[in-house]
């Protein structure tokens, strides 16, 4: 079996989230299982009541940035959210919260997204990520 891609999702912004969801759907379209692993921000933007916000974007994209992201989404094009619905479609894609970010948000599992898989700890990760690749983003 290939080795999976590993990403670290730390931001909370909408403009990195869809970058790695737009990876995370790549990688399942090409048969490579994926693990992501939400901290902080990332996974106080998984919480079932916030998953279809307005995350903002990183403080470099400026105003031509938002310009260029709502264009985009004017257009048509999937959210974060349902990029990473469609990837979990397409192949092995796992979603887990990091537990010590859940404790430090005073979050329980049932406040998360069901796109969410569980929760598990930073050694847990490093076990399934096995010889795979790990981005932070």
């Amino acid at each position: 079996m290939d080795e999976p891609i590993n990403l670290v999702l730390f931001s909370g912004t909408d403009d990195k989230l869809q970058a790695a969801a737009v990876l995370t759907a790549g990688a399942a379209a090409l048969g490579k299982p994926v693990n992501l692993f939400l901290q902080y921000w990332a996974l106080d933007a998984f919480r079932r009541e916030r998953i279809d916000r307005d995350h903002g974007l990183a403080p470099e994209a400026g105003a031509e940035g938002r310009g260029h992201v709502e264009a985009l989404r004017i257009a048509g094009q999937a959210s974060w959210a349902e990029t990473l619905r469609q990837a979990k479609d397409l192949g092995a894609v796992d979603i887990q919260a990091c537990s010590l970010s859940m404790d430090l948000l005073g979050l329980e599992e049932s406040d998360l997204d069901p796109l969410v898989d569980g929760v598990e700890g930073v050694t847990a990760f490093y076990l399934n990520a096995g010889e795979g690749q790990v981005v932070f983003i």
